[in-house]
Formats: C-alpha cells, structure tokens, sequence
C-alpha cells in the first residue's frame, strides 16, 4: 500500500490534483486537492499514465504501513472490498452508508475460529 500525491502540470486550470491511497494499481481513497479528510469508497482501477507523483505519508489516511490488518474480500456482486480487522471497517458502499456490512461480520468470524 502506498500514498501517492499528484504533482502533474496540467495544460487546463480546471483539472485539480489530489494525494492517492493505492493497493497496487486500485486507488482506495483519496484527498480533494490535497486538503480535507480523505474520500474512501469501492475500490477501482487507477492510471498512472502521464501523470506525475511524489511518495506521500500514508499516516495522511490513517493507514499503517502494513496490511496484516487488512483482509481482500469479493461482495455478492463482484466488487472487491477491503476489512480491516483492527479497525472492524469496510470500503463497502453498505458499510459507508450503515456503519456496519456482512462482509466485516463474515471476516471477523471467520477469524474467530
């Protein structure tokens, strides 16, 4: 996992840079114009193509730097999701909305066993 702020010069004005939470090449999160708290949401395919980055604090997510707390799990229709099992959160737009989804019950349980 890595955090990544966007310093491309671009030729528009209206195209803003934002600091970047990835998992390899999925985006997990992100920072408006490097400001505010982060954004977190399903996580997507992110392009690094002409695009320019510099290595950011992952402390900026509130993210430790390992992924021993974080557990990959597929939802009902499809999607990839992200527990972590410190924190008992998901990127799951259920658990977003509720505070709560299956997915943090069925990983917590399963490691309950």
């Amino acid at each position: 996992m890595e955090a990544l702020k966007e310093v491309t010069v671009w030729s528009t004005t209206f195209q803003p840079n934002h600091t970047y939470l990835l998992d390899g090449s999925k985006v997990l999160a992100y920072i408006r114009n490097h400001k505010g708290p982060p954004i977190w949401g399903t996580p997507m395919r992110f392009d690094r193509r002409g695009r320019k980055f510099v290595k950011a604090d992952l402390s900026l997510f509130d993210v430790k730097e390992t992924k021993n707390n974080l557990v990959e799990v597929v939802g009902s229709t499809g999607g990839v999701y992200y527990v972590n099992t410190e924190e008992k959160t998901c990127t799951c737009p259920g658990f977003t909305f509720r505070g709560r989804c299956k997915h943090v019950e069925k990983v917590l349980d399963n490691l309950a066993v």
